[in-house]
């Protein structure tokens, strides 16, 4: 009995080394698998992160490519996401994500739009002005947004700024308001006058020869006005090609000091060519000669007596030369200095209106050095006189496109 106990002993240990060993191999091969599962769900997490940031970007980057701004508000209305677009057009800086409207943009218009949206829950073609130095206009779209059971899960916001629009309706009103009263007032003069002759004062040689010589003036007046009208339709429209070759400036400035001598003796005004005999720029003659003419001859007009005109040059280091045009009359008032090119700007109108001028001949000026490439100022102070200043290239260079004036 006790070998046979041994022996059943025997087998036992055997049977339980080898049930450890396969056992063991059996966990080896188990932590094996589980090795290799979590390995394919690390991968397979990484993966899905992976999609899910290139999904967020993709998304981020969607939106930053929006001209319009986007604006996204959580259940709490507090600012969930913005793109890149709102914060340019709203001048947004820093981090505003967790504030709510009122934090973050401290308009009351935006604000009373959310509200409307939360009670609506669609708002479309609401106007907003953001006030400043320059007022700014953006057409507002909202809609309220809903969780799986209904519930209210913030709002998006869509804006499309409509400055540049406002701007040019502005103009054109503005246009078409200065062309009515600029054609308004010679018409109505010369119709009075023809009226009064009509009725008897043509029989008065020296009353009618007055009278016609009047009507003559007003008439050219009109005629001067609808000629600067369409030189600058066709300058804006590009119907006018420039014919740009090397030029000697002296020569040019020369003619049209000729052409306006006897204006200027009428004010005793002494008419200075400073311009070197070699100074050259690559333009169309005809078109610098009436940017000359109106500049020299604006200089006359509003150029004290016994003053003097001096055209002057120099060249620059970019390739252009500088001309300019300086008076020693009366000066342009600061805030007028940036608004004398505007179309039918004028510092003194009761003053430009008895020296004759359309009030389009600087706005040429400057729509013709842009179509050269150049640039146009003007620096002034009261009493001392004002000095124009443009540039033109030396050398031929690519072909600038036709800028549209501003009046801002």
């Amino acid at each position: 009995r006790f070998k046979m106990w041994q022996f059943f002993c025997g087998i036992s240990v055997a049977l339980l080394f080898v049930l450890h060993f396969w056992w063991k191999r059996r966990y080896e091969s188990v932590d094996s698998d589980l090795g290799r599962c979590r390995h394919r769900i690390e991968v397979l997490q990484e993966e899905h992160e992976n999609v899910v940031a290139q999904t967020v970007a993709q998304q981020e980057a969607l939106f930053n490519s929006m001209l319009e701004g986007f604006l996204l508000l959580d259940a709490e209305g507090r600012v969930k996401t913005m793109n890149q677009s709102l914060q340019r057009l709203f001048t947004v800086h820093g981090d505003i994500r967790g504030k709510t409207i009122m934090e973050a943009f401290r308009l009351h218009g935006l604000q009373d739009l959310a509200e409307r949206v939360s009670r609506e829950g669609q708002v479309r073609g609401f106007e907003l002005e953001l006030p400043g130095f320059r007022s700014r206009y953006f057409e507002v779209s909202a809609v309220a947004l809903f969780d799986l059971h209904d519930e209210p899960n913030g709002m998006l916001f869509t804006f499309h700024d409509l400055t540049r629009l406002k701007e040019l309706e502005n103009t054109r009103k503005e246009f078409v308001a200065n062309v009515s009263h600029e054609l308004r007032t010679p018409l109505t003069l010369i119709k009075g006058f023809v009226e009064t002759l009509i009725d008897g004062a043509k029989d008065d040689p020296a009353v009618a020869t007055r009278f016609l010589q009047t009507i003559q003036k007003h008439t050219d007046r009109l005629t001067f006005l609808i000629e600067d009208l369409l030189t600058i339709s066709r300058l804006e429209s590009g119907q006018i090609t420039l014919n740009q070759q090397k030029l000697l400036l002296r020569p040019l400035v020369e003619r049209v000091m000729d052409d306006l001598q006897s204006r200027a003796a009428e004010k005793d005004i002494l008419l200075e060519n400073r311009v070197n005999d070699e100074a050259s720029a690559n333009v169309d003659a005809d078109r610098l000669q009436q940017v000359l003419f109106n500049l020299v001859d604006n200089s006359i007009k509003y150029g004290r007596l016994e003053g003097t005109v001096i055209v002057g040059a120099e060249p620059m280091a970019d390739g252009f030369i500088k001309m300019w045009v300086k008076d020693d009359g009366p000066g342009i008032p600061p805030d007028a200095t940036e608004r004398v090119f505007e179309r039918f700007y004028r510092v003194d109108r009761a003053r430009s209106r008895e020296q004759g001028g359309t009030g389009l001949g600087l706005s040429i000026v400057k729509h013709i050095v842009q179509s050269h490439g150049g640039e146009v100022w003007v620096e002034s102070r009261l009493g001392e006189g004002a000095t124009f200043y443009f540039t033109l290239p030396v050398e031929k260079i690519e072909r600038f496109p036709l800028p549209v004036l501003q009046t801002a």
